[in-house]
């Protein structure tokens, strides 16, 4: 810095200009270089390599182990009924895990409402186990560097169940339409500090926070890629993150109010956004920066 600003300073004496001057125009020249630089390259140079790097992670993905968990749990015997999960209906009948998670979130008659993966683990713990849902609900996101919470490890063995099947969140009820109604309107809901909505990020081409693109949802292709990769483990966490995680966090960097567990808005959310990618191809869980 001392050599640059000594250099500026004979620059700007040999044409008559102040130090400050002189160092100013010097640091808008480099500016104007590197945008040259920087609009030289392609758009989607750095979204590619950043999908490489996914690719490179993905064949020893941290969440198999987190999965594994979840399996185990899922089969295992507890709570004050001392029952597994295995009787567990997620929509496709008693016990099936196979495939469920890509119809989901959907309408539950045994409880007369729309579900979404993480809202039906809970409700079969409590009525299958008998376990309380405030102690479930109290910690359902673990810490960075923390061991995957229980929620975590199920989520992660059911959505594994349905890698590579296709979406197909139903629309057949009242209740599954009136909930996408409800998830659109939120989605474009403009509100906290800033005036933000979901479709400030999610509704424009081409859009980047720090390295991350940001797929414009209200497009088939994008929507369908960006729900099919969640959940997924987040490398710079060291987590497995849930969809109600990326709801919650969404609403957080909107700075919008805490976004409540299980709300009846996280779920409506979640079923505009599974609806708007129907008949993409479940990539969970997938791995993130």
């Amino acid at each position: 810095m001392r050599t640059i600003m000594t250099l500026d300073r004979r620059q700007a004496s040999a044409i008559g200009l102040s130090a400050k001057t002189g160092l100013k125009a010097f640091l808008i020249a480099i500016g104007l270089s590197a945008s040259a630089l920087v609009s030289a390259q392609p758009k989607d140079t750095t979204e590619a390599e950043i999908e490489k790097y996914r690719q490179m992670l993905q064949d020893g993905n941290p969440a198999e182990l987190v999965s594994l968990k979840g399996e185990g749990l899922w089969k295992k015997k507890q709570g004050p009924k001392q029952a597994s999960l295995e009787s567990c209906d997620l929509g496709l009948g008693p016990g099936v895990v196979k495939g469920a998670n890509a119809q989901l979130p959907r309408y539950f008659a045994d409880s007369d409402a729309v579900m979404d993966l993480e809202t039906r683990i809970v409700h079969c713990m409590v009525t299958i186990q008998g376990l309380d849902r405030s102690k479930i609900t109290a910690r359902p996101y673990s810490g960075a560097g923390q061991s995957a919470t229980d929620m975590e490890a199920l989520v992660a063995y059911v959505v594994e169940e349905s890698r590579g099947m296709k979406i197909n969140v139903p629309q057949h009820h009242l209740k599954e339409k009136e909930a996408f109604a409800r998830g659109e309107k939120i989605f474009y809901f403009r509100g906290g500090p800033y005036d933000f909505s979901c479709a400030s990020c999610h509704a424009v081409d081409n859009q980047r926070i720090r390295l991350q693109g940001l797929p414009n949802l209200t497009k088939t292709e994008p929507a369908q890629k960006a729900f099919a990769s969640w959940p997924a483990y987040r490398v710079s966490q060291g987590a497995l993150r849930t969809m109600q995680w990326r709801i919650y966090d969404c609403f957080r960097q909107q700075r919008f109010p805490e976004l409540k567990y299980l709300s009846p808005a996280s779920v409506d959310l979640i079923t505009f956004l599974g609806v708007r990618a129907n008949g993409g191809v479940m990539e969970t869980p997938a791995i993130k920066r």
